[in-house]
């Protein structure tokens, strides 16, 4: 768990300021959904904390260290996009385990780590398969999965429910919020949809 800080933060691509002075404090623990209409720097203010975007000017703190200059791999911070960003030649089980395989985990880490997360996401059934093979909804927790592997002080979720169906959408965020309450890692989710059900 990760308290989330960033001061006064801004964001340019050339002339134009997407994200001008912000500052924000995310609760370590918390679950903070911030909500807004497309193109308002929801998601590019998720990359910068995640070190995918650079920081033009102010700060960004995760568990009380400055990581504005810091790797990505190095923050703690792992991010669900809106696309899954599956590998289809890959199964569930390695596509879950992919971040622990680059890291060079032994075997026996990656079955415990992929099969407690599989449990939690109950995908245990489905290791074997391969994207294609999956529902939009297994899609998502198998993005999901590979984010939890890492044991990440901070979620970042990037609108990760919009390539769902209204029903499916309204499932998955009771799950999420389940897994929040399982895992109580900070989480921070971005979406543009107002429904709270």
């Amino acid at each position: 768990m990760a308290h989330v800080e960033l001061k006064d933060v801004s964001k340019r691509y050339g002339p134009v300021e997407v994200i001008s002075h912000l500052s924000l404090s995310v609760e370590e623990g918390s679950f903070t959904a911030l909500l807004g209409p497309s193109g308002c720097g929801k998601s590019t203010l998720l990359r910068m904390i995640a070190g995918l975007e650079e920081i033009n000017e102010g700060r960004c703190f995760i568990a009380g260290t400055d990581v504005t200059d810091m790797v990505p791999a190095k923050r703690g911070a792992a991010m669900v996009f809106q696309n899954y960003a599956l590998y289809p030649h890959l199964t569930v089980r390695q596509n879950i385990a992919f971040s622990l395989s680059l890291a060079h985990a032994s075997k026996q880490v990656q079955d415990e780590r992929v099969g407690a997360v599989s449990r939690m996401l109950q995908l245990d059934q489905l290791l074997d398969r391969r994207p294609a093979q999956l529902s939009g909804g297994q899609r998502q927790r198998v993005a999901i999965g590979r984010a939890l592997v890492r044991d990440p002080k901070v979620f970042l979720f990037d609108e990760p429910l919009s390539n769902l169906d209204a029903a499916l959408r309204s499932q998955m965020r009771i799950e999420l919020a389940r897994l929040h309450q399982q895992v109580k890692t900070t989480m921070i989710y971005v979406t543009h949809d107002q429904v709270r059900r």
